[in-house]
């Protein structure tokens, strides 16, 4: 169970204010919507579940689990990297994580490297003691409810419908979470191959407001 003192840290780290961009970032969705692939919230809820649990969320849950496990996570921010599928995605995940870290070592006062967004919010959270299911739940839940914002920015999504989509969402965070928690690199996998070439063909696209 969270204590009141580390569900305060994981609210400040993964809130819309922390300092990490991710507003920036679209994951592919600014592609995905310009194609019409994604056009309502049935489309959209589809893409989110399938990103979730059988593309990014899904390998952050577990870069994140194996950095909280992990003294020196170096191997582990290596192989964040190398599993990028794209250009975008890769500075995606690095700023944010370069982003996080550096906020995060002034703020705490210690000394921290640059790495891979999950990798360095999982040996953070290792750091200060905190317990890694809810660590991992709201991680995704956060990164599911950036692409909500980042979706409402671009096609015709009401705040509401958002925040029912967002509810929606909520129990495969946490069976995510749950299901990462016991689990470990071996259980990499990713088959979003739609959102990963979406990921490449936004790289060219315009005009368009995200940087990926």
């Amino acid at each position: 169970m969270l204590t009141d003192a580390q569900a305060l840290t994981l609210a400040r780290w993964l809130s819309p204010g922390y300092p990490v961009g991710a507003f920036a970032y679209s994951h592919g969705l600014e592609r995905m919507i310009a194609d019409g692939r994604v056009r309502d919230r049935a489309s959209l809820e589809g893409w989110l579940c399938d990103v979730l649990e059988h593309g990014a969320g899904w390998n952050d849950a577990l870069l994140l689990a194996a950095a909280h496990r992990e003294a020196d996570p170096a191997g582990i921010d290596a192989t964040a990297r190398a599993l990028a599928a794209s250009a975008e995605r890769l500075a995606e995940m690095t700023r944010q994580g370069a982003a996080f870290a550096r906020t995060e070592s002034r703020v705490s006062d210690v000394s921290d490297t640059a790495r891979a967004h999950p990798v360095a919010i999982g040996h953070a959270a290792a750091r200060h003691g905190l317990p890694l299911r809810p660590v991992i739940a709201l991680y995704l839940q956060s990164f599911m409810a950036n692409l909500v914002s980042a979706a409402q920015r671009l096609m015709g999504l009401g705040q509401t419908e958002g925040q029912r989509l967002q509810a929606a969402l909520a129990p495969l965070c946490a069976d995510l979470a749950e299901r990462a928690e016991g689990a470990t690199l071996d259980d990499l996998s990713s088959t979003t191959f739609l959102g990963d070439i979406a990921a490449m063909r936004h790289e060219t696209q315009q005009p368009r407001i995200f940087a990926t």
